[in-house]
């Protein structure tokens, strides 16, 4: 059986809380995006959804997150665990948009 998205959600935002930022993407435009924005724009969702529903507004910021790491992944060098990092916000970022449309039906 596999773990429902909200304790997977859980999961991942406690690693993230303890993963240090790749330190080489601070300060860093990759395609256009600000890798520090995307990161606060998603972490700052994410915190919200895991204390109740997503407001429609958190819900687009996330969606449009998940276009931009998206976008970007392909573009990261993996020197510092950037790659691990930003996959771990399109997860939460995912599951957060996912465990919004669930509690909304």
């Amino acid at each position: 059986m596999s773990e429902p998205e909200p304790d997977q959600l859980s999961r991942l935002w406690e690693e993230h809380m303890r993963a240090p930022f790749p330190p080489h993407i601070r300060g860093r435009e990759i395609d256009g995006e600000d890798m520090v924005l995307l990161d606060a724009d998603i972490a700052g969702c994410v915190s919200s959804s895991l204390s109740g529903p997503l407001d429609e507004r958190r819900r687009r910021i996330l969606l449009a997150c998940l276009a931009a790491v998206e976008k970007v992944l392909p573009s990261i060098d993996d020197e510092g665990g950037a790659i691990e990092y930003y996959e771990r916000l399109r997860d939460m970022a995912a599951l957060a948009v996912e465990v919004g449309n669930t509690n909304s039906r």
